[in-house]
């Protein structure tokens, strides 16, 4: 079973601390499908990210179409991050996902005051190539009828 953004919401606030917390993220990670080796590539590579990252879509074909993403890092909480970016934004419309405010929910999450500066530019990259991509599918969606 995915986990929602919801969801994570809900666990951090009944989390007290951030050691807790970085324990959660690191399950998060540890949950994630496992990411096909034929995309750990520089295609797939996530640029700016310290950490590697590889990121995965697959939209449908609907005009607006729903995009399903998968990926991966080689460092534990990267990869928790990294789930918890899949969570926000994996299975949503490209129109969703470009109005997602994704750095509001990564504040309300608390996590760019206890990241990092390298790490929160790397979810900043993250949160980019997402965008883009749904932009990019957005623009190559066929017409509706």
């Amino acid at each position: 079973m995915t986990t929602t953004i919801d969801t994570i919401r809900d666990d951090f606030a009944f989390l007290d601390d951030w050691e807790e917390r970085y324990r959660y993220i690191i399950e998060l990670g540890s949950n994630l499908a496992p990411y096909p080796d034929a995309f750990r590539d520089d295609i797939h590579r996530v640029p700016g990210c310290v950490s590697q990252v590889w990121l995965h879509s697959s939209p449908d074909a609907a005009p607006d179409p729903v995009i399903a993403f998968s990926g991966d890092s080689d460092a534990h909480i990267v990869r928790g991050l990294v789930a918890i970016i899949l969570a926000l934004y994996s299975g949503r419309k490209a129109s969703e996902i470009v109005a997602i405010d994704a750095e509001a929910t990564l504040r309300e999450l608390g996590l760019h005051e206890h990241l990092s500066p390298q790490r929160a530019n790397g979810l900043r990259s993250m949160v980019k190539r997402i965008r883009l991509e749904a932009e990019q599918a957005l623009n190559t969606a066929p017409a509706a009828h």
